[in-house]
């Protein structure tokens, strides 16, 4: 069992939006060497042990893909400190930086901007956010010791995962809603279709 609580509240999180461009900030510090998560973050064989099934190649001018969802291309690689991708398509730009920290820790930011996301305000970091907590969930989960057996594209629609998803949805809601960019109404109705999406069934 994972402590749900734990896990999100080793997340810092934040939202900002620019005319019709969102971008959404996390952070979290892991007990591991930069090289150790540069490696678990850009070997395709690493991340099918704790992301989901992946092809590619991590240089500048190489692209991925994910089994069944989004691909892009390598847009700058400076291992093993940062990387910037496309995410699904030219408007969607995922950055990750890797910065030392005390204890052979590394603190990890991610960063995704998208143009045109279709939520008033930084709503659109509903749709995006949980996703992402759950990425950074498996990553510390491997950090850890995964057993031999684990599957990420199970544990993504294990009941386990869905109550974290929940809790990460309304964590992004409260986020949302004190970047003061969108209002009540137009907060909820994003949070509805990110429930939708990351926990099915479960009513806000």
């Amino acid at each position: 069992m994972i402590d749900i609580l734990e896990h999100l509240n080793a997340v810092q999180r934040e939202v900002g939006r620019t005319g019709e461009t969102v971008s959404l900030k996390m952070r979290r510090t892991y007990r591991a060497t930069p090289a150790e998560l540069w490696d678990a973050l850009t070997d395709p064989a690493r991340l099918a042990r704790w992301f989901w099934p992946t092809t590619g190649d991590f240089q500048v001018g190489g692209s991925f893909q994910l089994q069944d969802m989004a691909g892009g291309e390598v847009l700058e690689c400076e291992p093993p400190q940062r990387f910037k991708v496309s995410y699904g398509g030219p408007n969607s730009l995922l950055e990750i930086r890797l910065q030392p920290a005390p204890d052979n820790s590394t603190e990890l930011e991610l960063e995704h901007v998208v143009t045109d996301i279709p939520a008033p305000g930084a709503g659109g970091a509903l749709y995006v956010g949980p996703g992402w907590d759950g990425g950074l969930l498996g990553l510390a989960l491997y950090v850890a010791g995964l057993p031999d057996d684990h599957d990420p594209v199970t544990f993504a629609d294990s009941p386990e995962m869905l109550q974290f998803n929940e809790q990460s949805v309304r964590a992004w809601l409260e986020v949302v809603r004190r970047s003061g960019t969108t209002t009540e109404e137009d907060s909820l109705e994003a949070a509805k279709v990110s429930m939708d999406q990351f926990a099915p069934g479960v009513e806000l």
